[in-house]
């Protein structure tokens, strides 16, 4: 499956093994990390790089990495799976770098995202989930068109609030192409 279209600032590739330090320093920094319950060490890093992988084998979907055009890390921006409130739901997700914060990336990154959701699913909703505290993860949803529309109990017992689109999947895929329910 392609990748994401690359943006004005930015471009997508898929996440590999040969990641782990970046990954482990976006996911160990506490100010990306201080919606969850806490930061990721090393080996958690590295579990989290393969099961992007494993959704990219399995779905051609995943978190992929996001940097600028002459390479420079900003973080992970994509599409995975979900549940929600029982629910299998195709979910945007993004983590920016401190460094590369406050500069429109994760907007950027999560309308390509979208637009890949669109072109290339057949999901016809797209979700965030998002913890009622992270307010530039809400601003991200919202500007590239969701809304909140529901709340959610997170595996720890956590609310965390829904947002939602409509999308107009134009992708014939078939149903090996998306996790069964």
């Amino acid at each position: 499956m392609p990748l994401p279209h690359g943006t004005e600032h930015l471009r997508f590739r898929r996440m590999t093994p040969a990641d782990l330090d970046n990954m482990a320093k976006l996911l160990g920094d506490p100010a990306v990390m201080g919606i969850y319950p806490s930061p990721k060490n090393r080996e958690q890093a590295a579990a989290w790089i393969a099961w992007n992988e494993d959704n990219d084998a399995q779905y051609g979907l995943g978190l992929w990495i996001i940097e600028t055009h002459d390479g420079d890390f900003v973080g992970d921006c994509g599409l995975t799976w979900q549940r929600v409130n029982c629910e299998l739901k195709l979910e945007v997700g993004y983590h920016v770098s401190a460094a590369w914060q406050g500069r429109g990336f994760a907007t950027e990154a999560a309308a390509a995202s979208r637009d890949f959701a669109q072109e290339h699913t057949d999901s016809s909703e797209l979700v965030a989930i998002v913890h009622p505290d992270n307010r530039a993860s809400s601003r991200v949803a919202d500007k590239i068109g969701m809304r909140r529309v529901d709340d959610d109990l997170g595996a720890d017992g956590s609310v965390r609030h829904v947002l939602s689109m409509r999308l107009r999947s134009t992708a014939a895929l078939s149903d090996a192409d998306h996790p069964a329910e």
